[in-house]
């Protein structure tokens, strides 16, 4: 039975329920840490926001990958970083227009929601404890995941600096941070991918 391809069907199955799920934390995520972070005026909450529709959008393309060829996999994986990267600058630009037109944040709903996020990211990483060392796909959902566990670890902290403070910088400090974040995760995974990167003769063979 070794070469029926069971446990290589298992694995792609339990990668796509997984993903699955991690595509619709990060959707309702997006949804709700985009609203409030236009209800509480707040870098921080809309960086976030645009990090977990990354995210979201990695898990779509990642899901795509799954049970396809080597080359499919890097080239999903390549792609996911690019998306990376073009959000993070997405996130600097809305930190400078902030910053140059002002904003007067909610601490309180900063924290609440920010801790929400985290709570959805670390059942997420749980989740993909056990593919992190999978294809170029998974791999790039591991590496998005943990930045998205210190993204929303630092909200909470400029929300409470914001109360404390009563001061609008630790936000958009913070909105900045993400954006750095989200921009190196992505050119991490494209660091990856090219030295990751599967030869086209050996996608013919695994096709083949």
């Amino acid at each position: 039975m070794s070469g029926c391809g069971c446990d290589r069907e298992t694995t792609q199955s339990l990668e796509r329920r997984t993903l699955l799920i991690l595509l619709w934390i990060n959707a309702v995520m997006f949804v709700l840490e985009a609203t409030a972070g236009s209800i509480a005026d707040s870098t921080g909450l809309m960086a976030d926001s645009l990090d977990m529709l990354a995210d979201a959008s990695v898990y779509g393309i990642a899901l795509y990958a799954v049970g396809r060829s080597p080359l499919t996999q890097f080239r999903a994986g390549a792609a996911s970083g690019y998306l990376q990267v073009t959000l993070g600058a997405g996130v600097l630009v809305d930190v400078v227009r902030r910053f140059a037109y002002g904003s007067d944040p909610v601490s309180a709903m900063m924290m609440v929601v920010g801790g929400m996020a985290l709570a959805a990211n670390v059942a997420c990483l749980v989740l993909l404890s056990r593919h992190r060392d999978g294809g170029m796909h998974m791999r790039a959902s591991w590496i998005f995941s943990t930045n998205d566990v210190i993204a929303n670890a630092s909200v909470i902290v400029s929300g409470l600096l914001v109360a404390i403070l009563a001061s609008r910088i630790p936000d958009l400090v913070i909105g900045l941070a993400i954006a750095v974040v989200v921009i190196r995760g992505g050119i991490r995974i494209l660091q990856e991918a090219r030295e990751r990167r599967p030869s086209v003769s050996a996608d013919v063979n695994v096709g083949a």
